[in-house]
C-alpha cells in the first residue's frame, strides 16, 4: 500500500430526476440533513460534513448494461446507531435486506429511484472471510462457516437499544461514506488502477465469485469493491443517466495528493482540474476525484 491509511473516502455525486423527491427520501428516512440546495443541485450529509451530492436531470432514466455503481455503504460509527437506523427503517415499513457478512453487520436498500445503499458497521472481530477453491466464506469466531450474505441477527443488534431511545435522530456525527462498490468491465484492470496506482492496499479477488477489492489497512478493508456481475467490457453509463457521476478520494494533506496525482499521471492516465479536485477515470470509465478536502457545507 502507497496511499495513507488516514485517506478516506468523501461524498458521492449523483444524478436524479427529481430532487425533491430524493430529499424528502434522504431526510426523512435516512436522517440526512440538508445543507443547501441550488436550483437542480443540493448537497446532504451529517451536521458536519457533506456526504452526499445530488444533481437533477429530469429526464434521466437507468441504463442497465454499463459500468458503474453497484451501491455506496454508509459506515455507521457504532453498532447502536446501526440498530437506530434499520430500526427506523423498519418502522417507516420501508423495505430492506439485513445481511451479516461476518466482518461486518449490514442492511441493503434502494433509495426511490433505484440506487442501492448499503448501512453498516464494520465486526472485525466476529468472523474472517478465506477464499476456498475460488469461493468466498466467512469463519467465524464462534466456529461457524457462513456465505458472507447470512441472514442478520436482527433481535441481537436491536439489543442495543432501549425502549427510549428515539429512532428519528439525525445522522449521527462519525457517519462516513466506507466503501464504494462498482460495475467493473475488468477485474484485472480495476485491481490495477486502485492497487498499483493510486496505492490502496490490494485485497482478495474472488474468481468464482467475480469480485475483487481494495482497502486501506487491516481494520480499513473494502474501502473499494469492484465485479463484473453484469460482464466484461462493458459501456461508461452516459452522463445524463441515472446514478453516480463520481466519488471522491480525500488525501489527508496538499503533499500526498499531488504524490497521488503524479502516481496517475505516471501510470500515463489523464486527469483534469475541476473545481471539486483532480479527476481520472478508471479502467472502467467511472469517474474519481481526488482532493484534499471534504466538500463544505455552504455552497
Amino acid at each position: 500500500m502507497i496511499i495513507p491509511a488516514t485517506t478516506r473516502l468523501g461524498y458521492v455525486h449523483l444524478t436524479v430526476s427529481s430532487l425533491d423527491r430524493q430529499i424528502m427520501f434522504y431526510t426523512q428516512v435516512l436522517g440526512f440533513k440538508l445543507h443547501w440546495r441550488e436550483g437542480a443541485e443540493a448537497a446532504l450529509g451529517t451536521e458536519a460534513e457533506v456526504l452526499l451530492r445530488l444533481s437533477e436531470i429530469p429526464s434521466a432514466r437507468r441504463v442497465q448494461k454499463a459500468t458503474g455503481m453497484y451501491h455506496f455503504a454508509i459506515l455507521y460509527p457504532s453498532r447502536k446507531e446501526l440498530a437506530r437506523a434499520l430500526a427506523r427503517l423498519f418502522a417507516l415499513r420501508y423495505p430492506n435486506a439485513p445481511t451479516d457478512h461476518g466482518v461486518s453487520k449490514t442492511t441493503y436498500l434502494d433509495d426511490l429511484e433505484g440506487n442501492n445503499i448499503e448501512l453498516y458497521v464494520r465486526s472485525l472481530d466476529d468472523g474472517q472471510f478465506e477464499i476456498v477453491n475460488g469461493d468466498m466464506i466467512v469463519r467465524y469466531a464462534d466456529g461457524r462457516i457462513g456465505s458472507g450474505r447470512d441472514p442478520l441477527d436482527v433481535e441481537a443488534l436491536f439489543a442495543e437499544l432501549s425502549e427510549t431511545d428515539r429512532l428519528d435522530l439525525p445522522l449521527p456525527e462519525g457517519t462516513r461514506i466506507g466503501h464504494v462498490h462498482l460495475y467493473a468491465s475488468s477485474l484485472e484492470a480495476s485491481m490495477q488502477f486502485y492497487a498499483s496506482t493510486l496505492g490502496f492496499q490490494a485485497g482478495p479477488v474472488i474468481e468464482n465469485f467475480r469480485m475483487g477489492e481494495v482497502g486501506l489497512d487491516e481494520l480499513q478493508p473494502h474501502v473499494i469493491a469492484f465485479n463484473t456481475w453484469k460482464g466484461t467490457d462493458l459501456p461508461p453509463t452516459p452522463a445524463d443517466a441515472l446514478g453516480m457521476r463520481y466519488y471522491t478520494v480525500v488525501l489527508p494533506d496538499a503533499a500526498e495528493l499531488q504524490r497521488t496525482i503524479e502516481r496517475v499521471q505516471a501510470a500515463g492516465l489523464a486527469t483534469e482540474q475541476t473545481s471539486q479536485g483532480i479527476a481520472v477515470l478508471d479502467p472502467s470509465q467511472i469517474k474519481v476525484v481526488l482532493t484534499d478536502k471534504m466538500l463544505p457545507i455552504t455552497p
